[in-house]
């Protein structure tokens, strides 16, 4: 039986973007070599968190689990949060067989059918994977808040824990918001700390959205298989629940509060950095809300506050998500730079990337600074695993932004083409939409019904000669002066699809 189409397509799209699927035979000899056993000197090293009540959260196909965390309750009235993440730097060393190939990958990749990961199988799905009820190795960074949610301290250390559960999103938000009472029997056990982590969460959010730091809320897509049956059964809106909001948060905290430590001790580091909007984009972006109605002032200096204004004015309207996607665009793409510049979207003066090892290189890099660091402070031992001078992380630092926007680009790849596939069945039949964006060669609508979108191109549009208005983001015919303008509701009919392509073609109704 031949492959299923989105799997030859996937596979196409994998060679496109020229990312390593296999590993090479040394690396995966290496792997295999390592060992899973935790000596007793290992654990005397670390300090002993598995009597603590540790979980994970993440989706429904997770399987490289790299971040846990817990909460506990301070006599102050405040909360001490705890975020472990998998010690990759014990297993992984630099200049390894293994760090090469990982730093040559420097990300994991996402399809709707697999994922081409930075590390082993070995390693992101067994070793490091902080599955429940196995001692693992961890980093851990420790944070007190006060009852308001704001940072008093944090300390750093080499750990072993033991997570009590493997939780998922759904779960969580089905036991703290739906109150459902099976689950919440289930995990009854578990119910005061995972109320406390709510408590935090809201806090810390809150807290950053004081300071300005915004909140995108950018669904990606749903995509339902049946390789079996052969057919995409669904392209939905992701679900982004309050779980996912709790989780983004304790992570927020653990890299912000990793960086400062680090940049206050002067040692060489890997920031995320976010920049400021360009002006010229800013100015265009005040003209389309203007169009859509909403009136926002700019001044000279952007602050992020008045995009939470904006955030918070389009929320549950059509256009929301529509707005939110040219606000990001207006904005500079977050990198990876060995000079700290800050991060605009967070309003983070001092932001890394600590909480992924398992997925992003530049976490692993990280792990290995703090962890000369510790040892420093410790000197229990002379092994240095920092991540070298600030040349040697500036030229990892534009590696890594090069390989996450090739691997970004290669998941937008894999959804168009999900989405072409989805809607060939769907060929003939007509749909209301969202005018999602306009370009000089037509206009791109997003479905109600489904989370896919399709193009309108300017030479279906025969009743008149339409004119591109750029700043407006609109195209309007000459004589019958119609107008189709970023926002505005649609009908359209599916007119074809375009598998070389990769998108829908669809024609006004």
């Amino acid at each position: 039986m031949p492959a299923h189409p989105l799997v030859e397509g996937i596979d196409k799209i994998i060679k496109e973007f020229a990312l390593s699927v296999s590993f090479p035979k040394k690396v995966s000899e290496e792997a295999r070599s390592l060992e899973g056993k935790i000596s007793p000197l290992e654990v005397e090293h670390r300090v002993d968190l598995r009597q603590e009540v540790v979980v994970t959260i993440d989706g429904e196909t997770a399987k490289d689990f790299d971040d846990a965390v817990s909460v506990s309750s301070l006599r102050s009235g405040g909360f001490r949060l705890k975020v472990s993440i998998a010690d990759v730097s014990y297993f992984v060393w630099p200049g390894s067989t293994i760090d090469q190939e990982a730093y040559k990958r420097a990300t994991s990749t996402y399809f709707p059918d697999r994922c081409v990961p930075m590390l082993p199988e070995k390693l992101s799905n067994d070793l490091c994977s902080l599955v429940p009820h196995q001692d693992r190795l961890t980093m851990t960074a420790e944070m007190d808040f006060d009852a308001e949610g704001k940072k008093n301290s944090h300390r750093f250390y080499r750990s072993i824990i033991r997570s009590a559960a493997r939780l998922t999103y759904t779960k969580v938000k089905k036991i703290l918001v739906d109150e459902d009472a099976e689950l919440c029997s289930s995990y009854k056990l578990l119910l005061p700390d995972l109320k406390l982590m709510a408590q935090l969460a809201q806090k810390l959010q809150e807290v950053r959205r004081k300071r300005g730091s915004l909140d995108f809320d950018l669904p990606e897509p749903s995509i339902e298989l049946d390789l079996e049956e052969r057919k995409i059964e669904r392209i939905v809106k992701a679900e982004r629940n309050m779980a996912h909001r709790l989780i983004e948060e304790f992570m927020i905290a653990a890299n912000e509060a990793v960086a400062e430590f680090v940049t206050e001790n002067i040692q060489p580091m890997i920031y995320r950095i976010h920049g400021e909007p360009d002006p010229e984009k800013v100015k265009d972006f005040s003209v389309l809300l203007n169009n859509l109605g909403y009136a926002f002032r700019f001044g000279k200096k952007v602050d992020p506050k008045i995009f939470i204004t904006i955030i918070d004015a389009v929320r549950g309207r059509p256009e929301e998500r529509m707005v939110n996607t040219l606000l990001l665009r207006t904005m500079s793409r977050a990198i990876y730079e060995a000079k700290n510049q800050g991060h605009f979207g967070l309003a983070s003066t001092c932001y890394t990337h600590f909480t992924s090892p398992i997925r992003r290189y530049p976490d692993l890099v990280v792990h290995r600074i703090l962890n000369s660091l510790l040892e420093r402070e410790q000197r229990k031992t002379k092994v240095q695993r920092n991540g070298g001078s600030e040349s040697v992380l500036q030229r990892i630092a534009t590696h890594c932004s090069e390989r996450e926007r090739n691997s970004m680009k290669a998941e937008w790849a894999s959804r168009d083409l999900a989405a072409t596939l989805f809607m060939k069945t769907k060929v003939g039949k007509e749909y209301e939409g969202i005018i999602a964006s306009v370009t000089k060669f037509g206009f791109f609508v997003e479905l109600i019904p489904f989370f896919v979108e399709g193009l309108v191109s300017m030479r279906n549009l025969t009743d008149d000669y339409y004119v591109f208005h750029e700043k407006a983001h609109m195209i309007v015919g000459r004589k019958k002066k119609k107008k189709f303008q970023i926002g505005l509701p649609v009908k359209i009919r599916v007119k074809g699809v375009n598998f070389e392509k990769r998108w829908v073609d669809f024609e006004v109704v």
